[in-house]
């Protein structure tokens, strides 16, 4: 379905500042609306089609845009991340659950899609580690987690008793050069390029061997637009699929790194919060279903990733 009117929430975050600019070339500028909460969004955002501040834990500020703009699709990616999410766990329900509450509530009333991301965070310590399946134990011993459950569970809810079409991936650690991350576990996987041109040297908040799903920012923006206009009854699982691009740990990046920048030294001081939080995730999982029901397929692996990271972050930064 060929979808003309789209609203971004948490079109200021990491993934939501691309993803608004992607979703506006390919829908036209005018018709996918930003949205943001206290963020001040940048020029790009704000010069190239509308913005509106909302939020999302107020439902009249998110139906006041969809009735302003005759929205049909909601891309809600307002949330807190995993780090943040262990530090303001109440702040972190009422954003993650009662925010996409809102959403759904409007989108049931208005008639409108809703893609809501979830993240490899459902898993838990008792989930398969490796080439975790599609269904599987889900019990995350995290806050953040247990949002992103009951977050699937809740958009199940509202496309079986409702026929709200949701759709959603279970994300892995995103990595990008545009927009810095903001609390989450897999961080380290965007800090260590900076830090590699800038002082070619980096301190490690996870602790070597930690491997974690990973993708590059356009992939993860490619799979919230192909999922969202894949055939809808092909679709069996909806809320939400695996999707992955590359495994590694903190190590495997840093010798890649090491290709380009010879002298890039990494050494580690652990966090012990993130990586109670790692330790709970896979190390890599099975995105099958994905590829099989709407052709998801990566573009980007690790020695592709680093390749355009240090390309652009060296333009970006003037080194």
């Amino acid at each position: 379905m060929f979808r003309k009117r789209i609203l971004v929430a948490g079109a200021c975050g990491q993934i939501g500042s691309e993803l608004t600019l992607a979703l506006r070339e390919r829908y036209g500028n005018d018709n996918v609306i930003a949205t943001g909460h206290k963020t001040k969004p940048g020029e790009e955002l704000l010069n190239l089609g509308p913005f509106q501040f909302i939020d999302c834990t107020d439902i009249n500020t998110i139906e006041g845009v969809v009735k302003k703009y005759e929205v049909d699709t909601i891309y809600h990616l307002a949330a807190l991340l995993s780090a943040v999410a262990e530090a303001k766990p109440q702040l972190a329900w009422n954003v993650n659950i009662n925010g996409l509450y809102n959403v759904l509530e409007v989108a049931r009333k208005y008639k409108c899609a809703v893609f809501t991301p979830s993240s490899i965070g459902v898993f838990g310590p008792t989930t398969p580690k490796d080439n975790t399946p599609q269904e599987t134990i889900l019990r995350p011993n995290t806050m953040y987690g247990v949002t992103k459950v009951s977050g699937e569970l809740l958009c199940d809810y509202y496309y079986k008793k409702f026929a709200v079409d949701t759709r959603g991936v279970r994300w892995p650690g995103i990595v990008s050069y545009v927009t810095l991350p903001g609390g989450g576990t897999t961080d380290y996987a965007v800090e260590i390029y900076y830090e590699a041109i800038k002082h070619r040297r980096y301190t490690c908040f996870l602790r070597a061997g930690t491997y974690l799903p990973m993708m590059y920012m356009s992939d993860a923006v490619k799979a919230a637009i192909d999922i969202m206009e894949a055939d809808s009854s092909k679709l069996k699982y909806r809320n939400a699929f695996n999707v992955t691009a590359m495994s590694f740990a903190p190590e495997d990046i840093a010798n890649e790194i090491k290709k380009h920048i010879p002298d890039f030294v990494m050494e580690y001081d652990v966090d012990p919060v993130r990586q109670a939080i790692a330790d709970s995730w896979p190390n890599s999982i099975d995105d099958s279903a994905a590829r099989e029901e709407w052709g998801w397929k990566p573009e980007y692996d690790l020695v592709a990733m680093t390749k355009d990271m240090l390309e652009k972050l060296s333009d970006k930064l003037k080194i």
